[in-house]
């Protein structure tokens, strides 16, 4: 089980170059790559993609490439020797239209002269890129993967424990049901003697009202798929594959349960447990969104 955060990277250096690919991921619904690489990179972004893909099947990833070749290869210097041409031709004719200025046009001045020199990164090996990027990304991911591991094994206590909490408040929720019906009874009773004013009251008719009111409040049903929701939820979290989507859909089934028992009950003290119960599922739902 893995979480959605986590950082990876990874040096490869080879015939004196050196890349450098580092990975940032937090949680998504789905997998999301944005790339932030070097434009000579671009022509190779599908090594990079299908690397992270092949690992990862959730979460957004940010990709960051820096790449440096030694200073004997790395640089190139280029000419524009039809712009320093330009440059030549059109200060003789200045020379010629002002023959009263001095001409120190020189060397020095024309190479100074924009767009004439410039200084552009070498042509590298291709192959040798792709092979060094594929490694990189694989080290990366893995790096990458070990964090997200140890950060979702973080997670599984967390919600092991807060699952635990669930059910101990679900223990209360089932100690005080069978008071709802009691209090109702009571309730109703002291009511109908009010009004009736000292005449004698109808127990069948009584007891009729008070089992229509327990069937209608009965929460039975749902104690028992939420506890079936707890153990199928220690079961997912007891797996080695990714997991939040299961969670996720499951989450969704304790607040279903917990608001329909908030809904029906009418005895304060069951009432706040399942607050409580609320509570603590909304914490849960929180930390599965950040699983894989």
């Amino acid at each position: 089980m893995k979480s959605m955060t986590g950082y990876g990277k990874a040096v490869v250096a080879r015939d004196g170059r050196e890349l450098t690919v580092e990975l940032k991921s937090v949680n998504h619904r789905f997998l999301d790559i944005s790339t932030k690489i070097p434009r000579a990179f671009i022509a190779h972004e599908d090594i990079i993609r299908g690397g992270i893909s092949k690992v990862l099947s959730r979460g957004h990833v940010d990709v960051f490439i820096n790449y440096k070749l030694d200073g004997e290869t790395s640089k190139v210097v280029t000419i524009d020797m039809a712009l320093a041409q330009g440059y030549v031709d059109s200060v003789a004719k200045l020379a010629e239209a002002y023959p009263q200025l001095r001409n120190d046009f020189s060397i020095n001045t024309l190479i100074k002269s924009p767009e004439v020199m410039s200084l552009e990164q070498a042509e590298d090996d291709q192959q040798i890129i792709r092979e060094m990027l594929a490694e990189a990304v694989d080290l990366a991911v893995a790096n990458l993967n070990a964090m997200r591991e140890v950060e979702g094994n973080k997670l599984r206590v967390d919600l092991l424990s807060k699952i635990a909490t669930v059910e101990s408040l679900l223990a209360k929720v089932k100690e005080y049901a069978p008071q709802v019906a009691l209090q109702y009874r009571e309730k109703l009773q002291t009511r109908v003697q009010e009004a009736l004013q000292g005449v004698e009251l109808d127990q069948n008719k009584l007891a009729n009202e008070v089992c229509f009111f327990v069937d209608k409040s009965c929460i039975d049903e749902e104690i028992t798929r939420l506890t079936s929701h707890i153990a199928h939820a220690r079961e997912i979290l007891a797996l080695e594959e990714p997991v939040g989507r299961k969670l996720d859909f499951l989450v969704q089934e304790f607040n279903r349960e917990t608001n329909t028992i908030c809904s029906k009950s009418s005895y304060l003290e069951l009432t706040n447990v399942a607050l409580a119960m609320k509570n603590e599922i909304e914490k849960i739902r929180e930390q599965v969104q950040n699983l894989e």
